[in-house]
Parts: structure tokens; sequence; C-alpha cells
């Protein structure tokens, strides 16, 4: 698979941008179809495939990270280690392995299947709409973080408390907390009883 951003079409042969597509999916996730990415985002929104992924430290911290003001969806925001949407017919693991290193500059050195989550989340600010069939993940990082200016803003890793403390004082994601306390039996389970998850 190409390195893409994000938010960058992707490149033909001859030059001219083809358009990202998503996997539109039925409310068991089985794929129905695709969807160009800004259009599944547009209100009502398309039920699409997503995947997000919470990576911790050897200590049990949360690696978030503040997303690129660049980003056409909720930008500037804080959020999950990385999220975002498998091709069409990849397969989600792969995905959230690719683009953890494609946002981060980082392989997880373990990741592992954490169930899955539906939503319906409007982003006022932006007017878009997260209609999402969401694949979990948790794992860990223990390389050096190389971010990619042009997706990620800042990162941070937290403990539970200070993560309540920033959740507090600052903007998250719409579905930051969605996924997370649906990740939350994978996280414990990963983290242990110490880490207070």
């Amino acid at each position: 698979m190409p390195i893409t951003p994000a938010t960058a079409p992707d490149r033909s042969p001859n030059g001219a941008a083809d358009a990202i597509l998503l996997e539109l999916v039925d409310e068991d996730g089985v794929t129905i179809g695709t969807a160009e990415k800004l259009t599944a985002h547009q209100p009502p929104g398309q039920l699409h495939r997503a995947f997000s992924v919470f990576l911790f430290d050897e200590q049990g911290r949360l690696l978030i990270q503040r997303r690129a003001l660049g980003k056409y969806h909720s930008p500037g925001v804080w959020s999950n280690t990385c999220c975002g949407h498998p091709y069409p017919g990849e397969a989600p693991f792969a995905a959230a392995a690719r683009r953890t290193f494609e946002e981060l500059g980082v392989s997880p050195s373990l990741l592992a299947e954490a169930g899955t989550v539906r939503y319906n989340h409007p982003d006022p600010a932006s007017g878009l709409v997260e209609q999402e069939y969401n694949h979990l993940f948790v794992g860990m990082v223990q390389a050096p973080l190389r971010p990619d200016p042009e997706e990620v803003g800042e990162t941070a890793f937290v403990t539970p408390a200070e993560l309540s403390e920033r959740h507090a004082k600052d903007t998250f994601s719409s579905w930051f907390m969605t996924v997370l306390d649906a990740a939350r039996p994978a996280v414990r389970e990963l983290t242990g009883p110490s880490a207070d998850w």
C-alpha cells in the first residue's frame, strides 16, 4: 500500500487525483459498497468501516495525539493514538498498523484486536458526521515517535488521572470517549490493574 496522507487524494499514473474511497457497511459490519471519503461524512453520514488504535508505554500511559490544524475533519483536537479508515478490501488490522506508522513514524511492538463499536457522532464545528462501524485495537509502543506534522500537531503520554484533567480543559474528538469506553476491557487486560484504566 502506498503511504497516503488521510486528506490527500491518491494519484493515478497519469497524475489525475483519484478519490479516497471508504468501505460502506451494514449494521453487522458486512461490506455493502464504497463511497468517497468526504461524501460518506456529509450529513446524515453513511455507515462506513473505521478503526481506532490505543497504544500504551511500559508504564501503562496512553499515547494521545492532537490532530494537525490542517486536517479537514476535527483539526486541532485531541484524540486517541491513531484512527482512520481501511482502504476498500484492506483488513482493519493492517490499516491500523499502516496508519500508526504513517502518522506517528512508529510501528506498535504489540497490536491486538479489542472489539468493535458502532456510533453516530455529528461534529458541530465542521458540520460532518462520524457514522462509523469502528474496529478497536490496543497495543504497546516502545520506539521513539516521529510524528508527521501534516497529521499530528502534538503527542502526549497520559495516565488516567492526567487524561481526565486534560479532557476537562481541552477539546477532544467527538468519538474519543465512545471508542475509549468500548476499548476499556481490552485496555485493562493489557495494562493490568495498577494502571487504573
